[in-house]
């Protein structure tokens, strides 16, 4: 079975950074694509970043672009996500995902396991 675990989200101020961490129990992670989900209360779920399993494929949400940087170290097993200038509307309950094989998708429904999700709130 494989666990992902996030840790990293926090309360920060508008503008603000945090920097999100999942750690995958997985022993052959760096052969698996990733991603990073976010939802907010009362919304959908909502694609943010996602990874090929080498690190040299990388997709943002428009929402994201310019202010998120996703990146893995497959030697830790761990993959982060690094939020910069963030805004209250980036808040929202985070989640990694695992796909289970190379290719990176946007979509949800292609990812085969989540983390428990860790909490970002952004004030104004």
């Amino acid at each position: 079975q494989v666990q992902l675990v996030e840790s990293g989200g926090g309360l920060v101020q508008a503008g603000g950074s945090l920097r999100l961490s999942c750690a995958v129990s997985r022993r052959t992670f760096s052969r698996y694509a990733m991603g990073w989900f976010r939802q907010a209360p009362g919304k959908e779920r909502e694609f943010v970043a996602a990874i090929s399993w080498s690190g040299s494929y990388r997709y943002y949400g428009d929402s994201v672009k310019g202010r998120f940087t996703i990146s893995r170290d497959n030697s830790k097993n761990t993959m982060y996500l690094q939020m910069n200038s963030l805004k209250p509307e980036d808040t929202a309950l985070y989640y990694c995902a695992l796909r289970g094989d190379s290719l990176a998708y946007t979509e949800g429904s292609r990812y085969d396991y989540w983390g428990q999700g860790t909490q970002v709130t952004v004030s104004s």
